[in-house]
């Protein structure tokens, strides 16, 4: 098994630290504290290495983002990069949003069902480290609406927040993608991006109103 990262431990015990919830009882790391610790382990066992990326959890095989280990709401999961190259025999892996091309999940909210299907789990681990072997490569197909420069960049540096933004409904994602397309000054297009990530990360379109917890 290959050494525990402390920032990890640091994860467990405060959250990521994207919202201001982090490092209360209200953060949604402390729902799953056992589970995450489960899995946890369970990814270590495999030999992924682990980092801390986007304040979550990540592991890696020679340098390359094999998956994430985070918190939601309504259930912890393991979030596969490249997962639409997977096998998925076992039906355990889905689409965090329509719009989802190369990421897949698998979601827990207990312990048994982890305990359940450690063996699979391990299974889809150990392929997706085969995948990164090979070199495997997801093809992207082009979004109908065109995502600004600054939008993709974003993605880019934080799948967490990607997948979020794919999970919004069509007409959500296309308020957002229109808001952060109108500036010509990419200095603007950021500030409203940046702005607009807590409202994203919590399912809210641009025009709902947010409220916290």
């Amino acid at each position: 098994m290959k050494p525990l990262n402390h920032d990890v431990d640091h994860y467990l015990a405060k959250g990521c630290g994207r919202c201001s919830l982090g490092g209360t009882p209200e953060c949604k790391v402390h729902f799953w504290t056992e589970e995450l610790k489960l899995l946890r382990n369970l990814v270590l066992s495999c030999g992924l290495s682990e980092e801390v990326k986007w304040g979550m959890p990540c592991y890696t095989f020679q340098n390359n983002n094999v998956l994430i280990v985070s918190a939601f709401k309504d259930f912890c999961s393991i979030n596969f990069f490249k997962g639409a190259l997977l096998q998925d025999g076992k039906k355990l892996l889905e689409k965090q949003g329509d719009n989802t091309q190369g990421a897949r999940i698998a979601k827990f909210t207990n312990t048994k069902k982890i305990v359940n299907h450690e063996a699979t789990l391990k299974a889809y681990i150990f392929e997706a480290i085969e995948v990164e072997k090979a070199g495997l490569k997801v093809e992207y197909k082009k979004n109908p609406e065109p995502i600004p420069d600054e939008l993709q960049e974003k993605f880019n540096g934080d799948p967490i927040f990607k997948g979020a933004f794919e999970s919004l409904t069509p007409g959500r994602r296309r308020g957002y993608i229109l808001h952060f397309s109108q500036p010509k000054q990419t200095k603007t297009r950021i500030d409203r991006i940046e702005k607009c990530i807590a409202k994203i990360l919590n399912g809210k379109g641009l025009h709902d109103d947010y409220k916290s917890r």
